[in-house]
């Protein structure tokens, strides 16, 4: 595993991305809105989750379809609700998505990790977003992070693979870049920003940090990897401006939901309010 430096400095990451704020919007307004519908994470992480919130959450993700011809990519929950959720939307081109190893702080045994990514995959998860073990990667055990994602892959099977960050945490964007590259080279199929568990989550520096990972990985495999912006993006036009970014640096090809995510719980009932 080659980890490489980052090559840009903050005031180089300010300029580019106050570059794209001038940039017009890569597609019509309507079409904007309607992309960013269809790339979100309806997400509900609480600790007063329950059946019921999981079915009115997934009936929620149903309605958009049928009001707006427009639904979210996944529904992401907690392990315990991964099979109510995967029984309503079992015919729907909705995936579902599921938290696991320890989910958010990562501090636990890598057997328990597995063995909840295990789990969630048998419960009918599509997707499992883990969270990287912050303390290790910031005492300089970049193996132990690396061997731990490896691990988790290997138990999602056939499920992709979100690895989130938690970049408040990790501050710097050398920090950042490293952790991504980690990520990327343990078989991540996204990279995520955030668990929107924390005072700092998603932010547009972050992100363009992470997609420059992702940028570099790909010229040299030819590889893609999806990006996944979490935390704190709750209006259309936050979001708007994250699509940007991703079009200005990673372009059209990860113009889609299997390459790019919001994960949000607020932003979706928003987004469709615009959609005519």
């Amino acid at each position: 595993m080659t980890i490489e430096n980052y090559p840009y400095t903050t005031d180089q990451i300010a300029h580019r991305l106050q570059s794209v704020h001038q940039r017009p919007a890569p597609m019509s307004e309507q079409d904007m809105y309607r992309f960013i519908l269809g790339s979100i994470d309806l997400t509900t992480l609480e600790g007063t989750d329950n059946v019921q919130v999981v079915k009115d959450l997934c009936q929620k993700a149903l309605d958009f379809q049928a009001q707006k011809a427009c639904m979210p990519a996944a529904v992401c929950v907690y392990p315990p609700f991964v099979k109510t959720a995967a029984e309503m939307l079992h015919d729907q081109p909705i995936t579902v998505a599921s938290v696991a190893g320890a989910f958010p702080a990562g501090q636990s045994p890598i057997a328990v990790k597995v063995a909840e990514v295990r789990y969630a995959v048998e419960q009918g998860a599509d997707e499992i977003d883990m969270v990287i073990s912050r303390g290790t990667f910031l005492q300089g055990d970049y193996q132990t992070v690396y061997d731990e994602i490896k691990a988790i892959k290997e138990a999602c099977k056939d499920a992709k693979l979100k690895v989130i960050l938690e970049t408040g945490e990790l501050k710097t964007p050398q920090n950042i870049f490293k952790a991504s590259q980690i990520a990327i080279a343990a078989g991540a199929d996204f990279i995520k920003t955030s668990t929107g568990k924390i005072a700092v989550n998603a932010t547009p520096e972050a992100f363009l940090v992470m997609m420059d990972a992702i940028k570099f990985h790909h010229q040299q495999t030819g590889k893609q990897v999806g990006i996944k912006a979490a935390g704190g993006i709750s209006d259309p036009e936050t979001a708007i401006y994250y699509v940007k970014l991703l079009n200005n640096v990673l372009g059209s090809a990860w113009m889609n939901r299997d390459m790019f995510r919001i994960g949000a719980s607020r932003l979706a009932s928003k987004v469709a309010e615009k959609i005519r």
